[in-house]
C-alpha cells in the first residue's frame, strides 16, 4: 500500500523505472477510455440517431469541461496530499463511468457518463507528472515523462482493438463495459506495489528555496504559471497541437469508415496496429530526443513539436484526396507518428521550471489549457464542419473537416517557434547555455 507522503526518497533504478511503467499502464486505461467514443462513433451515431457534432461534443467539450475544471482542485489537493491514493481514486471513478456509458439510451444520457469519466480522469496525470518528477532527476525527467505519455498512443491502439473487436462481434454497450472493469482492478494493484515519494529531494534548491517549501493556494500558484511568459506560450502551443491531435483521433475512425469504406473489424486490426506503434514511437523519441537536444540548446524543447508539425502537412493532404482507404491509412500514419512530439517537451519543461510544491497545480494548469481548447473544441471544430457541408458534399463531409485543420496546423508550428523565442530570452537572462 503507498506510503505517507515523505517517506524515504531513496528508490533504485529498477523501481524507478517499474513506477513509471505501472503509472503508465493506468495513464493507458485513463486514454482508453478517454478515446473509446472515437472508436465507437459510428455505431453508437446509428444507434441513438446523433449528429456529428454531438458525436464531437461526446469526444470533446462533455468530457473536457470537467476534466479540466476538476484538475485543478484535484491538483491543489495533490500537492498535499498522498498523490498514489488520488490516482487510484480517480482511476476506479473513471472506470466505472465508462461501464456506465454502455447503459445510455440517448445523448444527454451518454453526455453525462462521459462528464463522469472527465471528473474521474482529472486525478490521474497531473498528480502523476508530479509523482515521476520525484522519482526521476531533472536530467532524465524527459524520458520519464515520455515512458509515462505512451500511455496516449498504447491507450489508442488498444481502445480502437479491443473495442472495435467487440462491438463488431457483440455491440458497442459491451464494449463500454470491457474496458471499464481492468481500471478498477489497476487501481487496487497501484496501492499495492507504488510508494509515495519525497517531494523535491531530486532537484537543487533555488537560491534562498526551503526543501520544506509549503505547497501555495491555489489561486497564486495558477496565477504565479500565467506569470511565467514561457509556460504561457508553451501552453498555447500545446493547445493548438492537442487541437489538431485530438481532432484526429475523435475523427479518424469515422472518416476511414465513413468516407474510404473501412469495417468496423479492419478498423479495429489495422488503424490501431497505426496508431499505437506510430504513437509510441513519436512520444517516446520525442522525450529522448529533448533529454539530449536540450543539453545544446533548449529551443529543442519547442523545436522538436514544430519540425514534427510541419512535416506533416502534405501527409493531411494525402490523407484527404487517396483514392482507397490503405493509401488513406499510411498517410494518416505520419501524423500518429509526429502529433504527439509536443507533449514529452511540454511537460518537462512546465516541471522543470516551477518549485517542487508548485509541480503538481502547474502540471494540471497546462492540462486545462491544452485540453480545454485541444479536446473541448478540436473535435467539435470538426464535427461542426462537416455537419455544415454535408448538404454538398453528403457522407464525404468528412473531407472538409479535415481540410479546416490544415490553417490550425500552420498556426501551431508559428506558435511553437515564438515559444522557443522565449525559451531563449530565459536563458540569456540567467546566462546559461
Amino acid at each position: 500500500m503507498g506510503v505517507q507522503a515523505g517517506a524515504a526518497p531513496t528508490a533504485s533504478v529498477g523501481y524507478r523505472y517499474f513506477v513509471v511503467w505501472i503509472l503508465a499502464i493506468v495513464y493507458t486505461l485513463n486514454f482508453l477510455d478517454r478515446q473509446i467514443v472515437a472508436i465507437l462513433a459510428e455505431p453508437i451515431r446509428t444507434d441513438l440517431n446523433l449528429t456529428d457534432t454531438q458525436l464531437g461534443m461526446l469526444g470533446g467539450i462533455a468530457f473536457a469541461a470537467f476534466y479540466t475544471t476538476f484538475g485543478l482542485p484535484v491538483a491543489w489537493l495533490a500537492d498535499r496530499a498522498n498523490r498514489v491514493w488520488i490516482i487510484s481514486g480517480a482511476c476506479a471513478l473513471w472506470s466505472l463511468f465508462t461501464t456506465l456509458c454502455g447503459t445510455a439510451q440517448n445523448f444527454l444520457q451518454l453526455a453525462l457518463f462521459r462528464m463522469g469519466v472527465g471528473i474521474g480522469e482529472a486525478g490521474g496525470s497531473p498528480p502523476s507528472y508530479s509523482l515521476i518528477s520525484d522519482y526521476f532527476p531533472p536530467e532524465q525527467r524527459g524520458t520519464g515523462l515520455a515512458i509515462y505519455s505512451l500511455g496516449v498512443p498504447m491507450g489508442s491502439m488498444i481502445g480502437a482493438f479491443a473495442a472495435g473487436r467487440i462491438a463488431e462481434a457483440y455491440d458497442w454497450r459491451t464494449a463500454f463495459f470491457a474496458m471499464g472493469v481492468p481500471g478498477l482492478l489497476m487501481a487496487v494493484i497501484l496501492l499495492l506495489v507504488v510508494r509515495e515519494p519525497k517531494r523535491g529531494a531530486l532537484d537543487a534548491l533555488a537560491d534562498g528555496a526551503s526543501d520544506h517549501e509549503p505547497a501555495p493556494p491555489l489561486f497564486t500558484a495558477i496565477g504565479g504559471f500565467f506569470q511565467q511568459r514561457t509556460l504561457v506560450l508553451v501552453s498555447i502551443s500545446s493547445a493548438l497541437s492537442a487541437f489538431v491531435g485530438y481532432a484526429a483521433l475523435n475523427w479518424n475512425a469515422p472518416f476511414l469508415i465513413r468516407v474510404k469504406g473501412m469495417t468496423l473489424g479492419e478498423v479495429a486490426t489495422y488503424y490501431s496496429l497505426v496508431l499505437g506503434i506510430t504513437g509510441m514511437i513519436g512520444t517516446f523519441g520525442a522525450g529522448w530526443l529533448v533529454d539530449r537536444l536540450t543539453r545544446r540548446d533548449r529551443r529543442w524543447f519547442a523545436w522538436v513539436p514544430a519540425i514534427a508539425f510541419a512535416i506533416t502537412i502534405p501527409f493531411w493532404v494525402g490523407i484527404i484526396v487517396a483514392p482507397t482507404w490503405q493509401l488513406s491509412l499510411a498517410c494518416i500514419a505520419i501524423p500518429a507518428l509526429l502529433n504527439n512530439m509536443y507533449l514529452a517537451p511540454a511537460l518537462t519543461v512546465v516541471q522543470n521550471a516551477v518549485t517542487p510544491a508548485r509541480r503538481t497545480i502547474s502540471g494540471a494548469v497546462l492540462l486545462f489549457v491544452l485540453n480545454m481548447v485541444g479536446l473541448g473544441v478540436g473535435p467539435v471544430y470538426v464535427g461542426r464542419i462537416s455537419d455544415w457541408a454535408k448538404a454538398e458534399y453528403g457522407e464525404a463531409s468528412l473531407k472538409v473537416g479535415f481540410a479546416a485543420l490544415i490553417p490550425v496546423i500552420v498556426v501551431t508550428i508559428l506558435a511553437h517557434l515564438i515559444a522557443a523565442a522565449s525559451i531563449r530570452r530565459d536563458v540569456q537572462r540567467v546566462g546559461g547555455a
